[in-house]
């Protein structure tokens, strides 16, 4: 160790931790029944979405921090036996290779259940055991993006440059930052920044900056015993972003400008706004996509 900062170890990354705890009160009734992760986007959950992405990454092994009845998230991505026997005999090739990317490899997926709602730093202490000694990868399936290149893969190719922790980040309004984790920045090319600090939610006038961390990290183990103290942050929730701040100056730290536009679909327009964009992208649906909203948009 120099000056504080330990050698610059990169391990492979093959691990990500998905937190879908989380019981989705925006979107009741709808989230009633069901979790809100599995709330399609065109014809795929958000969840398949982030699963997806992560596997384009090289992400090989999956922890899905799960909260009471919401099993489903993981049984979604078992094999189907019936379903898939009855599409074969009835020769649906096109149901049966839409099945093709909602099953893993046996033991590639586990969950761990967040038995209180404690923030986003708890539940990913909660997958200490999971994560052991390795770096990992964070995705908070309410982020969408679309982008010629998945961008957890952005983030993965940085990691293996740098090494440390790199998170995606984007600029947000200034009045907005007291919804965010905010940077506060050091050198910065204008794709990659370096990372001097990190506030959580800030007031628009403490803010160090508008560059928010969005739900996409890649992190070293280094953070978890910083999260094992349980320390309350903003809201009286273990922040991960107050963990992530201590990590600063032991390992190195860049926030990356990804290539993309993103969609919280967390958020109800957000959420609307990710069918439309991402249907358009679609061959099959984008000609038919554009036609029936043309009515819609010449009234506006």
């Amino acid at each position: 160790m120099t000056n504080g900062r330990q050698a610059i170890v990169i391990k492979p990354l093959r691990k990500a931790v998905l937190p879908v705890a989380g019981l989705g009160t925006r979107f009741l009734p709808a989230t009633k029944a069901m979790s809100k992760e599995m709330l399609p986007v065109v014809d795929r959950p958000l969840i398949q979405y982030a699963v997806d992405e992560a596997r384009a990454a090289g992400i090989e092994q999956f922890c899905m921090i799960t909260g009471r009845g919401k099993t489903e998230l993981v049984e979604y991505f078992d094999i189907a036996y019936e379903l898939e026997a009855t599409l074969r005999e009835r020769g649906k090739q096109e149901g049966l290779d839409a099945l093709r990317d909602t099953s893993m490899q046996p033991g590639s997926i586990v969950s761990v259940r967040q038995q209180e709602p404690m923030g986003l730093g708890h539940a990913i202490w909660c997958a200490r055991s999971f994560i052991g000694e390795d770096p990992f990868a964070i995705l908070l399936p309410d982020d969408i993006i679309l982008s010629k290149t998945p961008c957890l893969k952005q983030l993965a190719d940085a990691y293996h440059l740098t090494g440390g922790n790199v998170v995606a980040v984007s600029e947000v309004p200034p009045e907005q930052t007291n919804r965010y984790g905010i940077l506060r920045v050091g050198s910065d090319d204008g794709h990659m920044v370096e990372v001097t600090g990190l506030v959580e939610k800030p007031a628009p006038e403490d803010a160090p900056s508008n560059l928010s961390i969005i739900g996409r990290y890649v992190l070293t183990a280094d953070v978890m015993p910083f999260l094992a103290k349980l320390e309350r942050g903003a809201g009286n929730e273990v922040q991960l972003t107050d963990a992530m701040a201590k990590m600063i100056g032991r390992v190195p730290f860049h926030g990356i400008r990804y290539e993309g536009k993103r969609f919280d679909c967390g958020d109800k327009v957000g959420f609307l706004e990710a069918q439309i964009a991402f249907a358009l992208e679609r061959e099959d649906l984008g000609p038919a996509v554009r036609a029936f909203l043309k009515p819609y948009c010449e009234c506006l």
